[in-house]
């Protein structure tokens, strides 16, 4: 075994407490800029231990001919339902993942399982209907069925009545915008809490490094001779909680589905062994999707899977060579990868630097490069 080996040896101990860094709460953004691309963005130099502080229509200035730029598809459902039972109690419904089909076809048309978080579940007894509007309907089966994050989920039926569940969710559901971001949705979140490629429906959240690009940057990545392909993979709650355990090795991640394209698999993997340029991953789910495929069959290959993979400090990262990520939660599963990709110490001292230059944090907020 050689000295880099034993270094990333797994580590008996590692506590979450030294992923944790004071945030003013008025740094946590609460709505997006005006332009998507005017975010700052602050990139970390890996081999010369520096950080620059940019704007984000710099990007396009860190990727070259024959890199590959990664970017997760995935589509915001409008999750999140609210509704009445017949006895006029409020109940509000988050839909998590679906959990399958109806056993009985013949039952199937406008029906469909899902997971999904409850408010107000005390006033709902297993049976009883949740009016959304006259075209959607939702009934509670079971309490506590979930087998993803526990007795917080709830088995439900979604009952609709249109020419399909995502067009009817679209027009009576609500994005579910994460808890940090503590105001009333408005309309345009339907908007700003997608990415510009977002294509196939299936997350409870954005992923945010995706919120920057604008068509215009796209193009401008494009005419560089920068390869830009997609994943999907379909955000789920686990991204928004804390690591709970002191131990963060005892911490349970949640199991999220993804889907690689032939194509993507294909462009990578001649990247890779041709040396031709960097994987550039837009955001941490774009890094666990590919980290998980490689660890798992030894090489990105064009496939529908699912992933708990944990990435944290210290990690040997087999695709990812540069990253660009959102600022995260302190003590989360996403400071430590990026800890991970960069270095711990260097994380902090960057997110230190951030709070001072009053970056804009989460979701809606600025962006991070970490470069080679």
């Amino acid at each position: 075994m050689t000295k880099n080996e034993k270094k990333l040896d797994k580590p008996k101990y590692l506590s979450a407490v030294d992923f944790e860094y004071n945030l003013p709460e008025e740094l946590i953004a609460q709505f997006p800029l005006k332009k998507r691309d005017t975010s700052k963005m602050m990139v970390l130099k890996r081999g010369e231990n520096t950080i620059e502080h940019k704007i984000f229509s710099n990007f396009a200035d860190y990727l070259k001919k024959g890199d590959v730029l990664v970017l997760n598809n995935t589509k915001v459902l409008p999750a999140r339902l609210l509704g009445e039972k017949e006895t006029g109690a409020k109940i509000e419904i988050f839909l998590l993942h679906p959990a399958g089909k109806l056993e009985n076809e013949a039952d199937a048309k406008g029906k469909t399982l899902w997971y999904a978080l409850i408010r107000n579940l005390k006033r709902l007894k297993e049976g009883d209907i949740v009016k959304i509007s006259d075209e959607l309907s939702v009934r509670l089966l079971k309490k506590g069925e979930g087998t993803n994050s526990g007795p917080d989920e709830n088995l439900v039926e979604l009952i609709y009545y249109g020419e399909n569940l995502d067009s009817v969710l679209e027009k009576y559901g609500e994005i579910p915008l994460p808890p940090y971001i503590q105001r009333e949705n408005v309309q345009e979140d339907k908007n700003t809490y997608q990415t510009v490629f977002a294509k196939i429906p299936g997350s409870v959240a954005a992923p945010t490094a995706g919120l920057h690009f604008t068509p215009e940057m796209l193009a401008k990545i494009e005419k560089k001779g920068v390869k830009t392909v997609y994943v999907t993979l379909n955000v789920g709650l686990g991204t928004f909680l804390p690591v709970k355990e002191d131990n963060v090795l005892n911490h349970k991640m949640h199991t999220e589905s993804f889907e690689i394209p032939e194509e993507t698999a294909r462009i990578i993997n001649e990247a890779r062994e041709n040396a031709q340029g960097n994987i550039v991953c837009v955001g941490t789910t774009v890094t666990r999707t590919l980290e998980a495929t490689y660890k798992k069959y030894g090489k990105i290959l064009s496939i529908k899977d699912e992933t708990d993979i944990f990435i944290y400090p210290p990690y040997e990262f087999k695709v990812t060579d540069k990253l660009l990520t959102n600022f995260h939660l302190p003590k989360s599963t996403l400071i430590m990868l990026v800890s991970a990709l960069a270095g711990k110490d260097f994380i902090l001292e960057a997110y230190k630097k951030a709070v001072n230059e009053k970056y804009r944090f989460f979701s809606y907020g600025d962006c991070m490069f970490i470069d080679k």
